[in-house]
């Protein structure tokens, strides 16, 4: 007997909540809206006609209405207190990064329901994706032995630290941050809401920074705004260990005693005469399977199916059926690091960040 989709009420009506129910639409077998809430009756109306899902303006209707979690997609300030609440009522919670806009909302949001953070896990889909999910699985089985370094030229500040932790395989231990922002004009001919007509060279800036995690371990974050839309900038990742690196998805490592490079291979459907649909399978490396599509048929694109892959971990997650996806101090603790990021570029200082009260947590 198939199991029920997992449910999640999404409270907001802005583009991100339209993500998360295209998302529900793509794997309805896997995920389900059982309500949407928000402020504006137009935005709400559109929404309940695009997804077929229901809508209201009732914030009540959020007590009323059972769902496996709830999805909290609205603005930055609006965010720590609507997470809080809904935690002190028992509701788990799928919090949009970040958690709270700035450090004393960091430290006020983690003071007041530190004793139920478990509730509350965070969007960070980005090591869900079908690169990083195959570069982490060679990291984690020992391919570049201990992994000392990484530079991500591909996202910005909490999304970068997320994937930078991840891979040295780190928690929360104290780090040093110097960074410094450079301008200069570049092309930037896309945007979220499309391509401009007649575009032209234009100051953007870009900001480089190390962190230090002491012991050899560091990160370096690069990145030039509009990064992830600017078509003429590519995403580049480097994983440096004690046996070799990985450099997107080239592998170098030192094995039967000499320099062996390798790649991590792709399956994609749709190329050529392949008529079995348009989205990436598998991923391979040496001959064996490091990663596969949890949605098979739903034809979506990479950052897409790590949000719906995402959302179907919470829910397991908020029903016992899986582990924790990305817990609160982890949210909490990266959007730290890169609010320290943004703060050495001002100053042109080092900033640390230490002692902070969930960096104690587990």
């Amino acid at each position: 007997m198939m199991a029920e989709p997992y449910s999640m009420i999404i409270i907001g009506d802005g583009w991100r909540s339209r993500f998360l129910c295209r998302m529900a639409q793509a794997v309805p077998d896997k995920l389900r809206v059982n309500l949407v809430v928000g402020h504006h009756a137009d935005r709400l109306e559109a929404i309940a006609r695009d997804y077929g899902v229901p809508t209201t303006t009732d914030a009540d209707a959020v007590a009323t209405t059972s769902a496996d979690f709830v999805a909290v997609v609205v603005s930055w300030p609006a965010t720590p207190g609507l997470v809080a609440q809904l935690a002190e009522q028992g509701r788990y919670v799928y919090c949009e990064t970040p958690p709270a806009p700035d450090m004393d909302g960091l430290r006020a949001l983690w003071a007041r329901i530190a004793d139920r953070a478990e509730l509350v896990q965070v969007g960070e889909q980005y090591y869900r994706m079908p690169g990083h999910a195959s570069r982490l699985a060679l990291v984690r089985s020992g391919v570049v032995g201990t992994p000392n370094s990484v530079e991500i030229a591909s996202t910005h500040m909490y999304h970068a630290v997320a994937l930078i932790r991840d891979y040295l395989g780190i928690g929360f231990e104290p780090a040093t941050v110097n960074a410094r922002s450079f301008t200069a004009p570049m092309l930037d001919p896309l945007h979220f809401d499309g391509w401009e007509e007649n575009p032209q060279p234009k100051p953007l800036e870009t900001q480089i920074a190390t962190i230090d995690f002491g012991g050899g371990r560091y990160g370096l974050y690069n990145f030039v705004d509009n990064q992830w839309w600017n078509p003429l900038l590519s995403r580049r990742i480097v994983i440096r260990g004690s046996l070799g690196e990985i450099v997107d998805d080239a592998v170098m490592r030192f094995k039967d005693g000499v320099p062996m490079p390798s790649r991590i291979e792709y399956r994609r459907l749709g190329r050529d005469m392949n008529l079995e649909g348009n989205e990436v399978a598998t991923a391979s490396f040496d001959g064996s399977v490091i990663w596969r599509n949890p949605c098979p048929g739903s034809y979506l694109s990479e950052d897409d199916l790590a949000v719906a892959d995402h959302l179907i971990a919470m829910g397991r997650y908020a029903r016992g059926e899986g582990p924790e996806i990305y817990p609160l101090a982890a949210g909490i603790h990266d959007h730290a690091l890169g609010l320290a990021i943004g703060e050495s570029a001002r100053t042109c200082a080092d900033v640390r960040v230490e002692g902070e009260p969930w960096m104690d947590a587990r």
